[in-house]
């Protein structure tokens, strides 16, 4: 099935693993429309039409966190053949309504994903941002049995602390699932952009309190790239060997 050519949603409506809802909670209102993003999605069609895409690479995609990280990432996982497609404001059902654009079309062997903060502030509960993850993550496995996921749990910050509960319930939520699912990994950041006393770190923040900043991409950095760098390595040097036989 072609979910992205579905009403949206209809598209949301047609995965078993939303029963638990009720069809209430998916009125169109409440959900942003996925067109604000076709500029993005024809700049990244724009970019593979001009240098193809890598083979079996990471896709690397979400929200702002994501891809306000682009510039260094390739720093930050130094080694790893990346495929940068972060789009700054998405939520999940963004990311479901364009998968096959960010992601199934390019047969990663991987996706790193940061996706839940503009969820949790748009008013999603934990239980309705956790079944939109469930939803991907069950259409990334049929689509692409053998891919391995890499989910960053939504960030803290200071402009949303008062959401950070929330934020927590679904991030359980999620690292439950990694837990129970071969091939699934959940990347905690919250030890590194917290004080001693568990607050949000200023010093890690841009003016608007929301996005890292250098010192905060640096923390970030730190609690993903020692994951990344040591599962995906055997799976990188595989890649490189079957580059050189082709």
């Amino acid at each position: 099935m072609n979910y992205k050519r579905l009403p949206f949603v209809a598209l949301l409506l047609a995965s078993n693993s939303l029963s638990a809802y009720d069809r209430a909670d998916y009125p169109q209102a409440f959900e942003p429309d996925p067109a604000r993003f076709a500029s993005a999605i024809a700049e990244f069609q724009t970019a593979d039409a001009d240098n193809a895409p890598p083979k079996g690479a990471v896709v690397c995609t979400g929200s702002s966190s994501m891809r306000m990280w682009h510039p260094r990432i390739k720093d930050d996982l130094h080694g790893l053949t990346l495929l940068p497609r972060g789009f700054g404001g998405s939520h999940y059902t963004d990311l479901i309504y364009y998968i096959e654009d960010l992601v199934f079309k390019y047969q990663p062997r991987a996706l790193l994903l940061y996706e839940g903060d503009n969820d949790a502030n748009y008013g999603k509960t934990p239980e309705r941002i956790f079944q939109d993850f469930k939803f991907l993550a069950e259409q990334c496995r049929e689509q692409l049995p053998d891919l391995r996921l890499y989910i960053i749990g939504a960030k803290p910050s200071i402009a949303r602390w008062a959401i950070a509960d929330q934020m927590r319930r679904g991030n359980a939520m999620i690292q439950d699932y990694c837990r129970a699912n071969p091939r699934s990994t959940y990347i905690d950041v919250w030890p590194l952009l917290l004080d001693a006393n568990g607050q949000p770190r200023p010093e890690l923040f841009m003016e608007d309190q929301l996005h890292l900043n250098s010192a905060g991409y640096d923390q970030w950095a730190a609690a993903i790239s020692p994951v990344l760098l040591k599962n995906e390595a055997v799976f990188e040097l595989n890649k490189q060997t079957l580059d050189l036989v082709e």
